[in-house]
């Protein structure tokens, strides 16, 4: 049998000596030629260029908050930080939200990571919005919701929240009449004619 802290020894060096190649090897390689200025999209931070696979920092205050999507109900705004929800791969959004803000009981068809940045939001699983299945979660609350898990949320404060996954992210409700986009795509009743004075 071999020695446990011969073992050890040998181990440490060939971490060392793999960390040197590495860092050998980074300074070797040519610096990346600067990433093409990423597509124009919507909500895209202001001041931060969001290349594939670039470090990426920013502060609230760099952010570009724009109109959530057509699938969530009005009066949210949206920030992309990172990636692009509407299309394969990872990506990072904020939502803000006013006081009552609601998204109804819906499903997404990946797993969503959600963290409160500011405010109180109350989330629960379901196919109602009933507090009795949810909870609020104040600042630094978190809430994972497996894909298709049927979900609901609540602003009871005016909130921000941070939510993180693969996309393309989509929103189906549970049910069809809570969603904004068929209330959006219904034709307008007709207008009543005035009646003709006579």
């Amino acid at each position: 049998m071999s020695n446990p802290a011969t073992i050890r020894i040998a181990s440490a060096v060939m971490c060392a000596a793999a960390a040197f190649a590495v860092v050998a090897q980074d300074k070797k390689a040519p610096a990346p030629a600067p990433a093409a200025k990423a597509a124009a999209a919507p909500a895209a931070p202001a001041k931060q260029e969001m290349a594939a696979g670039a470090h990426t920092a920013m502060n609230q205050s760099d952010l570009k908050w724009g109109d959530a999507p057509p699938s969530l109900p009005k009066g949210a705004k949206l920030a992309v930080l990172r990636g692009n929800p509407g299309e394969a791969g990872g990506f990072a959004v904020m939502a803000k939200f006013p006081k009552g803000y609601k998204v109804p009981p819906h499903w997404h068809s990946q797993d969503e990571n959600v963290t409160v940045i500011s405010g109180t939001v109350f989330m629960g699983a379901g196919d109602s919005a009933d507090k009795k299945t949810g909870h609020a979660l104040k600042v630094g609350g978190y809430s994972y919701m497996p894909a298709k898990t049927r979900h609901y949320a609540i602003a009871e404060s005016e909130a921000v929240i941070q939510i993180a996954g693969q996309g393309p992210f989509d929103v189906t409700y549970v049910n069809p009449s809570d969603d904004p986009r068929n209330a959006a795509a219904a034709p307008a009743a007709p207008k009543k004619e005035e009646k003709k004075k006579k």
